[in-house]
């Protein structure tokens, strides 16, 4: 992998007269009246609430998984964001990359794989115009035969894409007019690890993204995530109005990047762009449990994403540790498990006057020994 440092001060902030003034609410209805704050002169940012995200909107998808879940709805379509809108979450997070004629669309792998007179190929989506790329898959027009989906599993074989409900590929604009106004937003903007992207090629991804996001956004609660330091700082350049977080393996995961390797990176690449949080692998998280204290001391938020935020102990304690949401698959048995094991009982709490003992509840640290044996733990109680 191969990443170029963009000296994001070079770039010029183009006119985008059209993106809305720093909206001091940034809430929908699914928060409560204290909404979601954001302090641009603070660059920071502060939630209401524990948050729960789906992940890819109502679930991600592995094909050949051994859970049905996993293959119960396309990830990233309509269908998948409006289902995941049933439950008391508060944001989707989806994949935004733009198409050859400069098309923001929703899609997570760099490739689209397809199958024609019995050869397998593969597509860059960011190589295809926008005709091009909503051909594969289902069709909105009825009787319309779309080229077949294959996918490329981790392990390199190439799949069918078959789920219980299907839909067709869309537009980030889509999304915006067609899912539930009150869900949240969480825009990743997707780039190529193994690509070099010159900073001119970056801002002008980031323009056509933030066209649209001006365009539709309206009241809906959005925050802007990338794996990208540079993009995630280009962004925040480029706007003020919605927060931006860093992505990160948190140490997982080695890259030829620094600033890709742990959370203590993580926290410089949020500081020196002025960002407002940082989204990590969990298993990062409960590693360097040592890093929550230094995220919050820079006045930074923290989501966390991964298989063991399908866990409801796992998420449980990340809301004891001071962490500030989660994005999950299992999108109505985690909604339901924060409610009845977080949300209820600090409204008891609150009922009963004990807002002392709340507050040095969810103070709660935990040593280095205590969750290394959660982290050993905790894996058993995944279904792979």
């Amino acid at each position: 992998m191969a990443l170029k440092a963009v000296n994001v001060s070079d770039v010029p902030i183009p006119n985008l007269d059209q993106l809305p003034e720093n909206n001091p609410s940034l809430f929908s209805s699914r928060f409560n009246s204290d909404g979601m704050v954001l302090n641009v002169e603070a660059a920071s940012f502060r939630a209401p609430k524990f948050l729960v995200i789906g992940h890819r909107g109502h679930g991600m998808n592995i094909m050949q998984s051994s859970d049905s879940r996993m293959e119960a709805i396309k990830e990233n379509t309509i269908v998948s964001f409006n289902s995941a809108a049933k439950f008391p979450i508060d944001f989707i997070e989806f994949d935004v990359q733009v198409t050859k004629d400069d098309c923001p669309v929703i899609f997570h792998d760099d490739f689209i794989f397809s199958q024609e007179h019995g050869t397998v190929y593969e597509k860059r989506v960011t190589d295809l115009n926008l005709e091009e790329f909503l051909c594969f898959g289902p069709q909105k027009e009825a009787g319309k035969q779309g080229k077949r989906l294959l996918r490329k599993s981790k392990d390199g074989r190439i799949l069918n894409w078959n789920v219980q409900t299907d839909d067709s590929f869309c537009t980030l604009a889509e999304a915006f007019q067609k899912v539930n106004p009150s869900l949240g937003f969480n825009i990743e903007l997707k780039f190529d690890d193994n690509v070099v992207y010159h900073k001119d090629h970056l801002s002008r991804v980031l323009q056509v993204i933030l066209q649209v996001v001006s365009q539709y956004a309206k009241d809906r609660p959005i925050i802007f995530s990338s794996f990208h330091p540079d993009a995630a700082q280009l962004v925040r350049k480029l706007q003020q109005t919605y927060p931006v977080f860093f992505l990160t393996n948190g140490g997982t995961q080695v890259y030829y990047d620094v600033r890709r390797n742990s959370l203590e990176e993580a926290i410089k690449v949020c500081l020196e762009g002025g960002l407002q949080g940082i989204v990590s692998e969990i298993k990062g998280v409960f590693r360097n449990p040592g890093a929550v204290p230094k995220i919050k001391e820079a006045k930074l938020s923290l989501l966390t994403y991964g298989k063991l935020n399908n866990v409801p102990e796992a998420v449980c304690m990340q809301h004891l540790m001071g962490i500030d949401g989660v994005i999950v698959d299992f999108v109505q048995e985690i909604s339901r498990a924060v409610d009845e094991m977080i949300i209820k009982p600090l409204q008891e709490s609150l009922k009963e006057g004990k807002e002392e003992e709340r507050k040095a509840k969810s103070k709660v640290q935990f040593s280095q020994q205590e969750l290394s044996f959660l982290l050993k733990l905790i894996p058993e109680l995944i279904q792979h």
